[in-house]
């Protein structure tokens, strides 16, 4: 069996098809990462939104939105502006390359409306380096950017005020534990119940405060 991280193109499963294929999203530890670190978001329909930069990146912001019962959209067709006037939003996609397309993004996003931008990807290359990205956070153009350790985190990455780290060690020990002991993977395939209790925690925590 395969087992891999957001496949870009699941369809990459046709080439074994004798084999088990699964390509897992890190949903839960960017919801997770983003509450642990932002103070004031509420995760709700009126003042939260998801938005994919693209049709590729539909089935990420389609389930992610669902999970949170919140709206969603796509960028240039299908996004509609009235309802992300003031609202906080996860733009989310499956890789970062120079990061030139996810920043226009962004910025044209802002200039709509949009309130607090966070950018979640899962694999971050930044091919071009940095400074498109420190230019844009001085700027405004988006609050702070989440990528996993799936690969190499430089420490000049780490070291940025607006990054932050999605861990993904102890899901794949996970993984790895229960497939060691022939047991199913499927309760760890889809965190829509742990996203969910994430919420409910962060939203009664800052109820208390």
């Amino acid at each position: 069996n395969i087992i891999t991280f957001d496949a870009h193109d699941a369809r990459v499963q046709n080439a074994t098809p004798l084999h088990g294929f699964e390509t897992i999203q890190p949903a839960y530890q960017f919801i997770k990462a983003l509450l642990k670190h932002e103070e004031g978001l509420h995760i709700d329909n009126e003042h939260f939104m998801i938005i994919s930069p693209d049709e590729g990146s539909m089935r990420r912001a389609i389930y992610l939105a669902n999970v949170l019962g919140v709206d969603m959209g796509m960028y240039y067709r299908r996004l509609d502006y009235t309802k992300l006037e003031g609202k906080d939003v996860i733009l989310i996609d499956d890789m970062i390359s120079s990061g030139y397309s996810i920043l226009e993004i962004a910025s044209l996003l802002k200039k709509r409306g949009a309130g607090r931008i966070y950018i979640c990807s899962t694999f971050g290359f930044f091919t071009d380096g940095l400074e498109k990205f420190d230019d844009a956070a001085r700027n405004g153009i988006f609050d702070k950017l989440l990528t996993t350790n799936l690969i190499y985190q430089t420490p000049e990455l780490l070291a940025k005020p607006y990054y932050i780290s999605c861990d993904m060690s102890k899901y794949i020990a996970l993984i790895i534990d229960t497939l060691n002991h022939d047991m199913s993977i499927s309760h760890l395939l889809n965190p829509a119940d742990r996203i969910k209790r994430c919420v409910a925690n962060y939203m009664a925590q800052s109820e208390e405060k």
